[in-house]
């Protein structure tokens, strides 16, 4: 299995502030590939025998014990329960004492957690899992395949309110799990899905495994099969763990304990870091941590990934119910300075279509729409218009990207009237009715990192869609897309995911300008071991003291 390392091939840009940035090529892993592919990941040589790694990972020397490491953090805006949160901040809190079945590593490859090996029938429809011998919860509960399949009951409960349910969408439902002993786990499919190992990897962000009697109380009662321990939480001020010394992965963690501080804004957030108050940020805002300059022994980890702002046009309501209007709109943007302003020039260039370079199945024969301003007129005239203005609706977290847009359509003759929205109204209102960002003529969402590119294709682009604020729907595209989720040939899945690619680059219900990088900063003269993660997540078992 490939694993990323310092060479030329590495996913991350680490710099050490301030000697400045130097672009590095990155390593894609065959993750999202072939079932063939899943399934030499899930057997590979020292991936699935549990044997213990006991060294941080990119050190110069052996993981020292003890310490504790000083994290801040903006505070999680929805409750810390690993079913129902959908936050940055509360998802990397949960998993450091839940566990998944597989997590992911930077290049969202698949690494054996509490499932050391998975496979498949012949139709990707069943799926067995054989669970890590001899793992137990903080509390000395025995992990076994009850408790796993009552995990993903749990998620699976339409009256359950867990935020996992659009990922299992039509692939998953209740009932389609079972048990074989206390080791197996089976998942039985609605459909064929080769990349279902994501599903219920950390790709699922909810998906971590909990004790059969957890009653919604993780902020009082957290009790996981993970490193740390949660001894005491404040939705003011923070949270602060202590090392599991029963976790499975001994002698991990390295670190004796962990201190999470919420900070109101990005900005304090940085001050922390930058006058020595923390040792390292959970959620780093790139645009914030790459000017540092001289940081000051500051190091900040990059990564590519596959998080994205979508703009979304309405196909079913004027002005976008022509195509030639859609594709001038997507003519019009200048794409690298959109990048640079709006995501601080940190991630992969976009083409309108929803697979990022970093998934295997990327196509790449699919010329790069670049601004091109005899283009935009003479799509606007095909399309009967003199000129072009619309409202665009966005929440605060977009707003750099939508002024942004405004200023460079202005420049080719298409006036942007800008239509902000708090957060809680922009994502409010009656989800199948009239909510502005499902509903709006055009919009601004940003979207999480998924692991594979179904996770964005089935709710935002298929017929009928969970997501589709654009109301697009061909019937070429669902067949390809349950061909592509089908397939166990490496052939056939890029095959598909070029008629995917090529249909949505055409018709354009959606504008995909880049794809978004993450950073994390740190403080490289105290912790080692501190790694950016395409989802924002964080390993900190390799952490260790300088």
């Amino acid at each position: 299995m490939p694993v990323p390392d310092d060479g030329p091939s590495s996913p991350h840009r680490q710099n050490l502030l301030p000697t400045g940035p130097s672009r590095r090529g990155f390593l894609t892993l065959a993750g999202g590939g072939a079932l063939t592919t899943l399934l030499a990941v899930a057997c590979a040589p020292g991936a699935s025998d549990g044997a213990p790694s006991g060294a941080a990972p990119h050190a110069s020397g052996p993981a020292r014990r003890g310490g504790t490491l000083r994290v801040g953090a903006p505070p999680p805006p929805t409750a810390l329960d690993p079913v129902t949160a959908y936050d940055g901040t509360a998802i990397a809190l949960y998993q450091l004492v839940a566990e998944y079945l597989i997590w992911l590593d930077e290049d969202f490859g698949l690494v054996p957690r509490l499932a050391t090996k998975w496979s498949s029938d012949e139709s990707a429809r069943t799926w067995t899992f054989t669970l890590r011998e001899g793992v137990t919860f903080s509390d000395g509960t025995k992990l076994d395949a009850a408790t796993v399949k009552a995990s993903f009951d749990r998620l699976l409960d339409p009256e359950g309110g867990s935020a996992a349910l659009s990922a299992f969408g039509t692939v998953l439902t209740e009932g389609g799990v079972s048990t074989r002993g206390d080791s197996t786990v089976v998942f039985t499919l609605e459909r064929s899905f080769a990349d279902f190992p994501y599903l219920v990897s950390a790709g699922n962000y909810n998906a971590v495994i909990l004790k059969q009697d957890y009653a919604g109380d993780f902020a009082e009662r957290a009790i996981g099969t993970g490193p740390f321990t949660l001894t005491s939480y404040d939705v003011s001020t923070g949270v602060t763990f202590a090392r599991n010394p029963t976790y499975w992965d001994d002698p991990k963690p390295f670190l004796d304990a962990v201190d999470v501080r919420f900070y109101a804004d990005d900005q304090a957030d940085l001050v922390a870091l930058q006058s020595g108050d923390i040792d390292a940020q959970l959620l780093s805002r790139p645009a914030l941590v790459e000017p540092l300059g001289d940081g000051g022994g500051i190091t900040v980890d990059e990564v590519k990934g596959t998080g994205v702002t979508v703009l979304t046009l309405r196909v079913d309501q004027a002005p976008f119910d022509r195509k030639e209007v859609r594709q001038a709109v997507a003519h019009a943007l200048d794409r690298p300075a959109l990048r640079e302003a709006a995501g601080s020039g940190l991630g992969d260039l976009g083409n309108d279509h929803l697979f990022a370079p970093l998934f295997p199945a990327a196509p790449t024969g699919i010329p790069q729409r670049t601004r091109n301003k005899a283009k935009v007129a003479e799509l606007l005239a095909a399309a009967g218009l003199d000129g072009l203005r619309f409202t665009l609706t966005f929440d605060p977290p977009s707003k750099d990207y939508a002024v942004t847009v405004r200023s460079q359509l202005k420049e080719v003759g298409i006036t942007v009237d800008l239509d902000q929205r708090s957060s809680k109204e922009f994502y409010g209102g009656d989800q199948a009715e009239d909510t502005p960002w499902l509903f709006t003529t055009a919009n601004l969402v940003g979207w999480a990192g998924r692991a594979v590119p179904s996770q964005l294709i089935i709710p935002l682009v298929k017929s009928n869609g969970v997501w589709n604020g654009s109301k697009y729907a061909n019937k070429a595209l669902d067949a390809a897309a349950e061909a592509y989720d089908a397939a166990t040939d490496d052939a056939e899945r890029r095959e598909q995911a070029e008629l995917i690619a090529r249909t949505l680059h055409e018709d354009v219900p959606i504008v995909v300008a880049y794809w978004s990088g993450a950073a994390r900063a740190y403080d490289a003269d105290r912790f080692r071991g501190i790694r950016a993660h395409p989802s924002q997540y964080a390993d900190l078992t390799t952490v260790s003291r300088v």
